[in-house]
């Protein structure tokens, strides 16, 4: 049974987050069970009381199939843990969001992303590094990622659009929501060539506390931070500091050091960001000075009798690369090998634990 409805519910209910939300399905082994648990039930979960009287009146007054239908109306996508086309990097993380939202198109491989953010009070010289990275680093097919904010992120996502890229923009509130609200048109640009994502359900504002924890998705989503300029109590400071516990490599534009919009960026410098001058910097750095040449494979190299054999028993559900070989009669070897190949492709993607899926959202079993 479909446990996405579910599993929004239980995303709605203040003081639920990642860890409690694992604690729930470990203990009912389902969303569904978790949901209409009744309430000796969800105490013996080890809930606090005060979040168990959370779900108890949320669930009497909301409709899920109604939540769901509202959701596809505004087509906005959801994607759980258990959803194979779930962000691979985001899955990676530690606790990451149970339940993301998504508006328009994440492409196949936004595993090929770095974040561009900075200060709302961007100088002039801070505005032309972010145009100028954003716009390079969409020119080598990378995805930009930022958080719709006044200044830096403005820049990085406008200027990726206009340069026919791809960008995501993480918001701090539900889908219903834009804000600052003077850039709905550029949220509305960002929906026809990328994607807007929140980890909030629809209804909720653009609360202050809402902002800090979304940055660690923004960190989350991307193979590495770019903070173009920042004070020293700037937002951007916080995505770089999620990075670093997320693994993710951290660069920052360095600044005039009497502009206290680069107090942030030079200080994470000189505590061992990466400076960065040019796009190379960035690239060179996350080894992604090839991605184009990946996406010209995935779009012109053909499937060989292995491949097409593997497609056979490769769907929507993860299976383990061990049943691929007991279904397909091919040695471990050449199974290993050939979905290294078929992932760079964009065929199949790893979900983890040498676990493999069909890759797009609409592709059917191979059948021969």
């Amino acid at each position: 049974m479909n446990q996405t409805k579910f599993m929004v519910g239980l995303n709605m209910v203040r003081g639920i987050g990642p860890a409690r939300m694992r604690t729930l399905l470990n203990h009912f082994g389902s969303a569904e069970t978790a949901w209409l648990a009744n309430e000796g039930d969800l105490l013996a979960s080890g809930l606090p009381k005060g979040v168990i009287e959370n779900i108890l009146r949320l669930r009497s007054g909301v409709d899920l199939d109604r939540v769901m239908e509202k959701l596809e109306k505004r087509a906005i996508a959801v994607r759980t843990w258990e959803d194979p086309r779930y962000p691979k990097l985001l899955r990676d993380i530690a606790n990451p969001p149970p339940v993301i939202y998504v508006q328009g198109q994440l492409r196949n491989d936004i595993e090929w992303a770095v974040a561009v953010v900075g200060t709302r009070r961007a100088s002039s010289y801070g505005k032309e590094a972010a145009r100028r990275l954003s716009t390079d680093l969409a020119r080598n097919q990378i995805t930009v990622v930022s958080g719709l904010a006044k200044g830096i992120d403005t820049v990085a996502h406008s200027a990726t659009l206009d340069t026919g890229g791809h960008t995501i923009a993480v918001l701090g509130c539900g889908l219903d929501y834009i804000y600052p609200p003077e850039n709905r048109a550029l949220a509305a640009r960002i929906v026809e060539q990328g994607a807007l994502i929140s980890d909030y359900p629809l209804g909720m504002p653009p609360e202050s506390g809402n902002f800090p924890p979304r940055n660690r998705i923004i960190s989350g989503l991307s193979l590495g931070t770019v903070v173009v300029e920042a004070g020293q109590r700037s937002g951007a400071l916080i995505t770089a500091s999620y990075a670093l516990e997320q693994g993710r490599e951290v660069f920052a534009v360095p600044g005039n050091i009497y502009n206290r919009g680069s107090k942030g960026t030079n200080r994470l410098i000189f505590e061992g960001a990466h400076p960065v001058s040019d796009v190379r910097d960035i690239l060179e750095c996350l080894n992604l000075n090839m991605v184009e040449d990946h996406q010209i494979a995935r779009q012109i190299l053909p499937a060989n009798e292995t491949e097409e054999r593997l497609l056979q028993h490769i769907s929507a559900e993860p299976v383990h690369a061990d049943e691929l070989g007991r279904q397909s009669n091919l040695p471990a070897a050449t199974i290993t090998s050939a979905l290294t190949v078929m992932e760079l492709k964009g065929m199949v993607r790893h979900v983890g634990g040498m676990k493999y899926v069909l890759a797009r959202e609409n592709q059917e079993p191979y059948r021969v």
